[in-house]
């Protein structure tokens, strides 16, 4: 009995040894770094290029004196990153605007599971009752009721589709004097009505009759792989923080390791990417002319004095619509123009540094209107070719909708290069 007490004191021992080990703790007095890290894998997410690090000129292509002092030639270092390979569709912005929907019901219907350490989440495996009966009576409050039906028809009230989400502001926590401060001083809430403004068709252009694009663009089926518009800037960060979600959502639920974040690709990132790896290049197929050999048009815009459907297209086209460039990204020049996380200042290269350059500032409501400027870049169906050339810039308000302006996501990469093998 004394001997086997003794060996259980022994395995025990061991046993412990070699989980301090594995731990970390001593590894045999050996600098080896904490073991069992988790595995990380060079992703390629679905729908996105790489768009590998380097660095390029910026600014015009060819000789523009009118706005030479706010787009001065200047080389640029850019960190390889992921965009895009198209604007953000109308159905891939449906499947947001779905998610929030389904969500704000599910919260009605109070279909809720909790976890171990008593957090509360949406339990999805539940199905939503739209038929106004029984539980689904609940979501009436979802619907437009009384003098607010049009023929009678059920409709979803779209104005109350809502979406609650958090960021961090680096920026100021990074700032010396605010370092003392409480973390949750640094936490930003942001609360987004996520239904795209289905009015600028109508409101953008005076005495044009657009009304059947009002009507139809955002929810028929013919219009599914074509860019979103009527979306400010606000929803699409909106958007990036939930595709941000949904992801790390399901890495947690599979035991993935996570990334980096969805976002808005910045001013200058998004110039590098649409040149493609041509520098110089006034246009993303290289330049100088908007026609090919044979006489046709390679981008959707304003051609002429205004021959809208020469292009092909008399408002937008499919997303993917053209040749991409040498990167992969389609409509890089024209369809619509795209926002940019940057705000807009005539004077940004005369400050801005050579490294990943971007300025932003996020403006609220009470800001002034010249500080709620954004940086928007590549023209649009609407604009003539100056606006779609590379080093074009240009600005709009956030929190306002057009029909010529869509957006696309960008996510940093992590680490020097997907070549590079682990």
């Amino acid at each position: 009995m004394k001997k086997l007490a003794f060996i259980c004191i022994v395995l025990t021992a061991l046993m412990a040894s070699v989980g301090c080990q594995k731990s970390g703790t001593t590894s045999n007095g050996q600098l080896v770094g904490v073991q069992d890290r988790p595995k990380w894998d060079h992703i390629n997410p679905f729908g996105m290029v790489y768009i590998p690090s380097g660095t390029f000129h910026s600014g015009p292509s060819d000789e523009d004196v009118n706005n030479s002092l706010i787009q001065r030639t200047r080389a640029k270092s850019i960190q390889g990153f992921y965009m895009d390979d198209t604007e953000v569709t109308n159905n891939e912005y449906r499947q947001f605007v779905n998610y929030v929907r389904d969500s704000m019901a599910h919260t009605i219907l109070d279909h809720f599971t909790e976890d171990e350490d008593g957090n509360k989440k949406i339990d999805w495996s539940y199905t939503i009752d739209w038929s106004g009966t029984g539980d689904g009576a609940a979501l009436e409050s979802m619907f437009y009721t009384g003098g607010d039906k049009f023929w009678g028809r059920k409709e979803l009230n779209t104005t109350n589709l809502i979406f609650n989400y958090e960021w961090y502001d680096w920026k100021a926590a990074a700032q010396k004097a605010m370092r003392s401060n409480e973390r949750s001083s640094f936490i930003r809430k942001e609360e987004v009505k996520v239904y795209p403004d289905t009015l600028v068709w109508i409101h953008d252009f005076s005495y044009s009759y657009n009304e059947p694009m009002t009507r139809n663009y955002f929810w028929h089926p013919s219009f599914d792989d074509y860019p979103a518009v009527g979306v400010n800037w606000n929803q699409a960060n909106a958007f990036c923080a939930w595709r941000t979600k949904i992801w790390r959502d399901y890495a947690a639920e599979n035991g993935e390791t996570m990334g980096e974040e969805f976002r808005l690709p910045f001013e200058h990132e998004w110039e590098y990417a649409s040149r493609g790896g041509l520098e110089s290049a006034p246009y993303p197929w290289g330049g100088p002319y908007v026609r090919n050999s044979k006489g046709c048009l390679l981008a959707n815009f304003k051609p002429g004095r205004g021959n809208y459907p020469e292009d092909g297209g008399f408002y937008t086209v499919r997303a993917d619509s053209y040749h991409p460039n040498d990167y992969g990204l389609y409509n890089m020049a024209g369809n619509v123009s795209e926002w940019t996380s940057t705000a807009f200042y005539e004077n940004a290269d005369a400050f801005g540094h050579d490294m990943n350059t971007d300025i932003r500032y996020d403006a609220s409501k009470e800001d002034p209107e010249t500080m709620k400027r954004k940086v928007i870049r590549g023209g649009s169906w609407k604009d003539i070719a100056y606006y779609i050339q590379t080093g074009s810039r240009h600005w709009e308000f956030q929190d306002t909708s057009k029909s010529y302006i869509g957006f696309r996501s960008a996510l940093t990469f992590l680490g020097r290069s997907i070549d590079d093998k682990y």
